[in-house]
């Protein structure tokens, strides 16, 4: 059994979020194989994902573990899936897949682009927490919360230096947060080519730093929407391993852009 790992949200090996792919012939096996394979690959998240019969609402269902359990939505690893179908001419033009958040679309765009349809998070201003505070060691502007889908804390600070300076303690941030904790700020030099930037972290989930995390952006893109006064934004997320999220606010909808590049295509020795 083939397994890839694809880098997501970047053209550059060795950039982005990296993501584990398997592509099943038939049904998903057991969840705890699934498990064990994503603890193994010991990576953000590994995507499983199968075809369905045609007809149906979607062509492929998609899963995806952490090192530690299965998450309702990812978009890394959907950019990584929709790329290594579209690479291998498993799949061509719009994607569909069956999730447990339900529907989800992929389209590769003739520049090389993913474009990810995915539900929009509402935002719940809460008052901030003066234990997240420390935890972050960074004074709070604002905080929210999030839609079930993500379940995040989105944590507004002071500037891009301030995100990009922090080093949280992670085991008191697992207090605080259903899936886990966004910090984001304005870009400091929208000229260079972003307009705000952020970090995800999930020890919930035994992950400290998820470098880019697309989901989260579907809560990123009506924050600073609001703010900037626009619907089309890109964001730079990361510390050591950065990416780019491009974003297009629709309502009910965000649409996600980014790019992926294949660095590993293995074999997998153990079967089912």
């Amino acid at each position: 059994m083939r397994i890839r790992i694809v880098d997501a949200f970047t053209d550059r090996p060795f950039h982005g979020n990296p993501a584990g792919v398997l592509v099943l012939d038939g049904p998903f096996p057991t969840d705890d194989w699934l498990q064990q394979v994503a603890a193994e690959v010991n990576l953000s998240e590994t995507a499983f994902v199968r075809p369905l019969p045609p007809g149906g609402d979607a062509d492929w269902a998609l899963r995806w573990f952490t090192p530690a359990g299965e998450v309702d939505m990812c978009g890394h690893a959907t950019l990584a899936t929709a790329h290594l179908l579209n690479e291998n001419g498993l799949a061509k033009g719009l994607i569909r897949f069956e999730a447990r958040c339900g529907v989800l679309t992929a389209e590769a765009g003739p520049d090389g682009t993913v474009t990810m349809d995915f539900p929009t998070s509402s935002l719940t201003p809460v008052d901030p927490v003066p234990e997240v505070a420390r935890a972050l060691g960074a004074e709070i502007v604002s905080l929210h919360d999030t839609a079930a889908h993500i379940g995040d804390l989105l944590v507004e600070l002071a500037d891009e230096r301030t995100v990009r300076e922090l080093a949280p303690d992670h085991a008191a941030l697992r207090a605080y947060a259903r899936r886990g904790v966004i910090v984001t700020a304005p870009a400091e030099d929208p000229s260079r080519g972003y307009d705000f930037v952020s970090r995800g972290f999930f020890p919930v989930h035994g992950i400290d730093e998820d470098p880019v995390t697309g989901s989260a952006h579907t809560a990123l893109a009506p924050f600073w929407s609001a703010r900037l006064g626009r619907t089309e934004m890109t964001g730079l997320q990361g510390g050591a391993r950065r990416g780019l999220v491009r974003v297009t606010l629709a309502g009910e909808r965000t649409l996600l852009t980014g790019r992926a590049v294949t660095v590993i295509d293995g074999e997998l020795l153990t079967a089912p």
